[in-house]
């Protein structure tokens, strides 16, 4: 049977009808509350955005959850993981002041804010899985012990999977460092010769040093690196590619069994929101924002985030691109991938692919409008 995924467009003309109201229609018509029981304690799981983005999740939607939340009688808190990268989110206290920069205060949410790794990143359970790479993988602590999840996700491109939807929320979002450098392992730069300039930007950014810079031009210690592809990002020549083609679809089959062992730790217990708005190219680590691939579609909910995110898929590729983007004149149809009109070679099929195959739910679904 096909999944249920619920859509609300950003098309209005009336304050009744604002995004706000909106989002509290859709969840009240997947009865979003059905995952929860009086007295819970719920995270709303969700990201602060680096320092310098702005293109994050607006705080005003969390508090919409939040309060939908508490009136079903449940305790709900804000939590994200900390960074694997070197930036604003690296600790726990970076991370807050950066969350509370971004709007996301108690006045503003009316939910604390809990790391949920910990100071240091040190803080995770080891959930038992059985996939084809892990055996284990490790989930924040205060995620795992939560009664209940909503994820809460900003649907956007991102360089190293393509997209940035719920399942990558589960997966990267919900683990601590270690267990981010485990889904990245075996991923490694690759930098174009001729094409960099020795401006050091990318060893700069390298959070084990593992870049130099000798004869003006970029090398890499593949002994030390760890392949957060922050390197990648940073890069201003854009001359760092992560990876060949083999190694970018396991990483995408680890996140995937990542974000099953996420979501097993909750049994049933998820909602998922996507908002697909705001569609850079990029995620919301980056510390700036680029042009929008696409105009903004709307809000869509599931409680299968396979489905939810081939859905968003289909909405985003049902847009016509924008042409003062990344997309540079490709696939600015309707009907044509966006993803791969920014990332040519990327395979972004495979982690949903491999989720449906591990059982985390079904590209198949329905779209019910509200």
């Amino acid at each position: 049977m096909p999944s249920k995924v619920w859509f609300s467009s950003f098309r209005t003309r009336s304050a009744e009808d604002n995004k706000i109201n909106r989002l509290k229609r859709l969840m009240k018509s997947m009865d979003m509350t059905r995952i929860l029981k009086e007295g819970d304690l719920t995270a709303v799981k969700l990201h602060f955005g680096e320092r310098g983005n702005d293109s994050y999740l607006n705080p005003v939607f969390a508090r919409q959850v939040v309060d939908a939340i508490r009136d079903a009688g449940a305790k709900p808190f804000i939590t994200d993981t900390n960074t694997l990268y070197l930036g604003s989110r690296k600790n726990s206290v970076d991370h807050l002041e950066t969350a509370l920069e971004h709007g996301y205060s108690y006045a503003t949410v009316r939910a604390p804010l809990i790391i949920a790794d910990g100071l240091r990143s040190h803080s995770f359970v080891e959930i038992p899985i059985e996939g084809s790479f892990f055996s284990r993988v490790k989930i924040a602590r205060d995620i795992v012990e939560a009664d209940s999840m909503v994820v809460l996700t900003h649907f956007k491109g991102h360089q190293m999977a393509g997209f940035g939807g719920a399942v990558k929320n589960l997966a990267m979002g919900c683990a601590p460092s270690k267990g981010k450098e485990e889904q990245h392992a075996y991923i490694h730069p690759n930098i174009s010769g001729p094409d960099c300039v020795g401006c050091g930007t990318c060893a700069a950014h390298c959070p084990e040093s593992a870049i130099t810079v000798p004869d003006g031009k970029a090398q890499v210690d593949v002994a030390h690196c760890i392949g957060c592809g922050e390197c990648a990002t940073v890069c201003p020549t854009s001359c760092i590619r992560m990876g060949e083609n083999a190694d970018t679809a396991d990483f995408l089959r680890r996140m995937a069994e990542y974000a099953h062992g996420a979501a097993q730790s909750k049994r049933g217990r998820v909602a998922y929101i996507n908002f697909v708005m705001n569609f850079t190219p990029e995620c919301d680590c980056c510390g700036w924002s680029d042009s929008y691939l696409i105009p903004d579609v709307g809000i869509l909910a599931s409680f299968d985030p396979i489905a939810l995110d081939w859905a968003c898929i289909d909405k985003v590729n049902a847009q016509r691109g924008n042409e003062c983007s990344m997309l540079n004149g490709r696939n600015l149809l309707p009907g044509e991938d966006k993803i791969r009109g920014v990332y040519a070679d990327m395979p972004w099929e495979v982690t949903l692919e491999h989720g449906e195959a591990l059982g985390m739910g079904s590209r198949d679904y329905t779209l019910l409008e509200v």
